[in-house]
């Protein structure tokens, strides 16, 4: 018993040691570097400026006031409460986030330094190119929402796509409460409504075990708004953290988190409780 209590705590100091030196790889030298290199690409005329937001760059063809806002207002609020209250670690590699003006810039831009055609009019994280790329003028809640992937792809790298974007989605309408992020209501709510009333949800174990080709093309949009409002109801209920918690913690065991959902609800019945949950979501308002 006392070997594997040494053991454990060898690994934990290894682990503690490990994650100081990634979070410390990242330099001041290496981000001034990355500036530099980065508007050496950027057109002399554009009218784009850029900042330092660690652990993100944020450049944009927007005035140089409004990125600072965006990166201050949004951007550092984000960063302090997600990794306050979900993850651990940022990412171990700088990540630019490109606000651009409006659709025309989204649209031109996107072609024209990603060689892509965007799927979405508010933005998206392109991991391979180390970027999140939005169209500012829809707002911020989609900056938001993709923040949290590349906390995910650095935390929870197996995780599953409907928890990954039931948190994203979370937190599109967010705020602060008693120091910590939460999701409120949303546009997704309407939708979500239409089809508990129609009877098209899946179970929440169906949903748990979606593939990320069925997650993202099989019914969409449900999937995203019932994985976002069931993720609303635990953070309602003060479950969210510890179901997070948990599911990282376990998912070898339980790689889709449905175990770890129904430990958490405390729930014998799960068909019980999604008629509760429904309910639930019926009585909601937004706006």
């Amino acid at each position: 018993m006392l070997m594997k209590r040494l053991s454990l705590s060898f690994l934990l100091c290894i682990a503690s040691v490990t994650s100081l030196f990634a979070a410390a790889a990242i330099t001041e030298d290496d981000y001034q570097k990355h500036v530099a290199a980065l508007k050496g690409k950027l057109p002399a005329d554009g009218g784009f400026s850029v900042c330092i937001e660690k652990p993100f760059v944020v450049v944009g063809d927007i005035p140089a006031p409004a990125l600072r806002g965006v990166a201050e207002n949004s951007v550092r609020w984000a960063v302090r409460l997600l990794r306050k209250d979900h993850f651990k670690d940022d990412p171990d590699h700088i990540i630019d986030i490109w606000l651009f003006k409006d659709a025309t810039s989204y649209r031109k831009n996107v072609k024209e330094f990603f060689g892509d055609t965007p799927t979405t009019p508010f933005g998206y994280y392109a991991p391979r190119h180390r970027a999140l790329i939005m169209n500012i003028a829809t707002g911020t809640g989609t900056l938001i929402h993709e923040m949290v992937h590349p906390y995910m792809r650095t935390n929870f790298p197996n995780c599953p796509a409907w928890f990954n974007e039931g948190l994203g989605s979370l937190y599109e309408q967010c705020g602060e409460r008693n120091g910590f992020i939460v999701g409120f209501t949303n546009w997704r709510l309407a939708g979500l409504q239409k089809a508990i009333e129609a009877g098209k949800l899946p179970t929440f174990k169906e949903l748990c075990s979606t593939s990320d080709r069925e997650f993202y093309g099989e019914d969409r949009g449900t999937n995203y708004a019932q994985a976002r409002y069931l993720l609303y109801y635990l953070q309602e209920r003060g479950l969210l953290h510890r179901f997070h918690r948990d599911f990282l913690a376990n998912q070898k065991d339980d790689p889709t988190g449905y175990k770890t959902l129904v430990k958490i609800l405390g729930e014998e019945d799960m068909g019980a409780f999604q008629k509760k949950w429904e309910q639930f979501v019926m009585k909601l308002k937004f706006p």
